[in-house]
């Protein structure tokens, strides 16, 4: 069920289908944003090539096989990802191939576990304000009652009071960091809750953007009514989403190419557009580009007739988060059985989350009852610049250990490592040049968690919603309706809330 107060953008007007001669449209990216984008298109009868520069679809949520030094064929992919409740244009894009939503499965709480010993859950609260902050104040151990005299109330009123895009203006030009230490919430709470999440997106608070990081509270707590809770893939990301969302683009008459790389948009001999795909092109009457930070720099880069001074400008001004890994061990023996299937931490060197695969993934759980093993994932994210890759890997591990003491009597069947550094970073300061859906031509678009869209999202919704965003914004020009798109209230949920926290920011 969608909050009540959730905000519905109504799809733009139009007749159902393209009659006729249907248009071209080409998409660079086959993550979550390009097969939004895709998806709406061919279905109204667009012509859509969609080009990945992988070999698989997902993007940053797609996997791949590999053969495990047992022999055993596995899925290895880039990590966990939360599907929260909140996610209402991703979850539309899924219930395309998965109706009964059975691609998803809950996990029944976020835990957070600090190396204090200071450990918090959100299972069993109230999902809306102001009950559901009250209730985690009521039983947390890292908020206490008698630490509240000590947080500055019209700083934290502040986040009862998010609307956007106002927020941006109010706070994008602080960085998260100095905002948490204007908040004066207890250390452990600090570290605890505010941390871990503003390490979701890659980069340390002192790197991103206050209003990122009030827009999430707002999104996932105080702004919704869903709560923080989430589900999870029931099986690797290929099998249970992308790949049937691929055979449904097929089906609707998309062309698929995966494994090559997009290296220009050109001006066409008889269309809008000539895109250059490995060592041949295409004829494109519109493209959406729905690339990575460095796919996008790079084909804007190699395509000089695209937009204006100022938007490309804005396009290799983005920048990427740090590096962060994950690393993936198929372990001779399993954890203990109440280990929980995701855990975030805080306070463990360079840990920031584990999770026990086979605790809630398909193939993992196979693997595990097959050979009486488990398979843990590790996650270190916003890695120092002086810390290599080796050094990285141990240190998880360590804490692994330390979080996990079952773990130091098992063996190693066999290990993943993934070190990346491709997420967009959200600086302090950086909202109002973020390049947006728009661009200065009407037929070329932009999709992707990187882009601006003054909507409450964020992380994989954000990539959905702009990927819907950008099909509408074709499919207007060629007078075909859209589709819906939803979001959390854009504001605070409350009216009296809103209003104190108005009027003490005034005193």
């Amino acid at each position: 069920m969608r909050d009540p107060r959730a905000v519905r953008i109504p799809a733009p007007a139009g007749r159902a289908q393209f009659s006729g001669d249907a248009p071209v449209v080409v998409v660079v990216g086959g993550g979550i944003a390009g097969l939004a984008a895709a998806t709406p298109l061919a279905e109204r009868g667009a012509r859509v090539v969609l080009c990945e520069r992988e070999n698989y679809l997902g993007g940053r949520v797609g996997g791949w096989s590999t053969r495990l030094a047992d022999g055993s064929e596995v899925t290895m992919t880039r990590g966990f990802h939360a599907f929260f409740r909140q996610y209402y244009n991703l979850r539309a894009l899924l219930r395309r191939v998965d109706p009964s939503g059975r691609a998803l499965t809950a996990l029944p709480d976020y835990p957070l576990w600090h190396a204090s010993g200071h450990r918090d859950s959100f299972a069993g609260l109230p999902t809306a304000v102001p009950r559901n902050a009250l209730a985690f104040l009521r039983r947390s151990p890292t908020f206490r009652w008698r630490d509240l005299p000590d947080v500055d109330a019209r700083a934290a009123l502040s986040l009862l009071d998010v609307s956007v895009p106002r927020v941006y203006a109010e706070l994008d030009g602080m960085d998260a960091a100095a905002y948490l230490e204007n908040l004066r919430f207890p250390r452990a709470a600090h570290a605890l809750a505010f941390e871990v999440f503003s390490r979701s997106f890659f980069a340390h608070p002192s790197r991103m953007s206050a209003a990122e990081l009030a827009v999430m509270f707002h999104i996932y707590f105080l702004g919704s009514s869903e709560g923080l809770l989430f589900d999870v893939a029931a099986d690797p990301f290929p099998h249970g989403l992308w790949d049937p969302l691929g055979r449904h683009l097929a089906q609707l008459g998309a062309t698929i190419c995966t494994g090559v790389e997009v290296r220009s948009v050109l001006p066409g001999e008889e269309k809008r557009f000539s895109v250059t795909i490995g060592s041949g092109a295409v004829e494109a009457d519109a493209v959406v580009l729905a690339a990575d930070v460095r796919g996008l720099r790079t084909v804007v880069s190699a395509s000089p007739t695209l937009g204006d001074a100022t938007w490309r400008g804005r396009v290799s001004s983005l920048r990427t988060a740090p590096r962060f890994l994950v690393s993936r061990y198929w372990l001779d023996r399993p954890v203990d059985a109440d280990r929980p299937g995701f855990v975030g931490t805080s306070g463990f060197d360079l840990l920031d989350n584990i999770s026990v695969l086979d605790h809630y993934e398909h193939e993992a759980r196979a693997w595990a009852a097959r050979t009486g093993g488990s398979v843990v994932e590790l996650h270190g994210y916003a890695l120092p610049s002086d810390v290599d890759e080796a050094d990285a890997r141990r240190r998880l591990w360590e804490q692994l250990t330390e979080v996990y003491p079952e773990i130091k009597r098992a063996e190693v069947v066999d290990e993943r490592h993934e070190l990346r550094e491709d997420c967009p970073l959200f600086p302090a300061g950086g909202y109002a040049d973020r390049p947006g859906v728009r661009t200065p031509d009407d037929f070329l678009v932009v999709a992707g968690d990187l882009a601006r869209i003054d909507l409450p999202v964020a992380l994989m919704e954000r990539a959905a919603t702009t990927g819907f965003a950008a099909a509408n914004e074709l499919l207007t020009r060629w007078g075909v309706a859209g589709v819906d798109l939803w979001s959390v209230p854009v504001e605070g949920r409350v009216p009296v809330l809103r209003s104190v926290a108005r009027r003490w920011r005034t005193l």
